[in-house]
């Protein structure tokens, strides 16, 4: 079995995919105060570990509390477990959990967006 990714790595990662904004906004909490297919959005994001929770807990609209990664069961919505096993699979070169960033989520790798430049 391959060791587990670093947050360091599922980051490097994400950078390389164009979705740091959305994980920069699930960090703070303001995007859970957005209009609601902003929320939404990060929501399916850390569905299917595109995405993580930060360590903290924040406060959303309507001030429900929106749980911390430590809150919740491993390798569930929103955990480091969940990220480490998305981003592996597009690490070996998963066909499709690098369409599903592609067509579910919209983005692409730095390196095929240059290439189609």
């Amino acid at each position: 079995m391959n060791e587990l990714l670093t947050i360091e790595r599922i980051t490097e990662m994400q950078k390389a995919y164009g979705v740091t904004g959305t994980q920069a906004g699930i960090n703070s909490g303001q995007c859970w105060l957005m209009e609601g297919s902003v929320g939404r959005f990060a929501s399916d994001m850390l569905e299917a570990g595109v995405c993580m929770l930060p360590d903290e807990r924040k406060q959303d609209y309507y001030g429900s509390t929106v749980p911390s990664c430590d809150d919740l069961k491993p390798g569930t919505k929103g955990t480091l477990l969940n990220s480490q096993n998305f981003w592996q699979r597009v690490e070996d070169n998963d066909y499709e959990a690098i369409v599903g960033l592609e067509e579910t989520f919209g983005v692409q790798s730095e390196q095929e967006t240059t290439e189609q430049e």
